[in-house]
């Protein structure tokens, strides 16, 4: 059986952005891609086992005054170690960082991510002591909406540039690189959260992808 650690935040924890409670297994992506990728398997022999570890509110690198220990690239390493081997780690942070309070630019927002990949290209958390292979997915552009615009402000044109930025560090580092804005298009409910909808289009993306891999 192999494993894959899927590293993000509350899209990845499956922040529901019509409730704000947190979504069923069947409906957040990293458990809807474990159904994919096992659904040739037996059910007591599963090909892949897939880690949730999703945080509300985690950056890429940076510390949150404001909501507290959330800063991803320091917290990589011990989640790492408790779940290897790892075959595969997916990384998808940066909508966070889009916050006002942080004064983003695009491009570090993007080497933020970048770093947090390399940390787990490095970590030795693969089999045999190895390097887990790594996904590092540019999370979709967020969309107009006044639900958290006093934390993000105007985020939309700025999120947009993410993606060419994190294709080509993805490149410099050798990592495997996904837009997630390819298939996900962020509601407006409150901007920053995927749908249902979004989360099992995200899912089949990725489980495709894990199987080429």
């Amino acid at each position: 059986m192999k494993t894959i650690l899927c590293y993000g935040d509350s899209n990845t924890w499956g922040f529901n952005p019509q409730t704000g409670a947190r979504y069923d297994c069947k409906t957040r992506w990293p458990m809807a891609m474990s159904r994919l990728l096992n659904q040739d398997s037996p059910p007591d022999d599963p090909a892949w086992w897939v880690v949730e570890e999703g945080q509300n509110g985690r950056t890429t690198c940076r510390e949150d005054q404001v909501e507290g220990d959330r800063n991803g690239l320091r917290q990589l390493i011990p989640i790492l170690e408790s779940h290897k081997p790892l075959d595969v780690v997916a990384v998808m942070l940066g909508t966070n960082d889009l916050k006002v309070r942080f004064s983003p630019m695009p491009y570090d927002i993007a080497r933020g991510a970048q770093r947090v990949v390399i940390a787990a290209q490095e970590s030795k958390t693969g089999p045999g002591n190895s390097a887990p292979k790594v996904i590092m997915i540019c999370p979709p552009p967020t969309a107009a909406s006044p639900a958290f615009m006093h934390i993000f402000g105007d985020s939309v044109e700025l999120s947009g540039k993410l993606q060419p930025l994190y294709r080509q560090l993805a490149r410099e580092c050798g990592a495997i690189f996904l837009d997630a804005g390819s298939c996900v298009k962020t509601p407006d409910i409150d901007g920053i959260h995927f749908d249902p909808i979004g989360q099992l289009a995200l899912a089949k993306v990725m489980a495709e992808l894990v199987k080429s891999l």
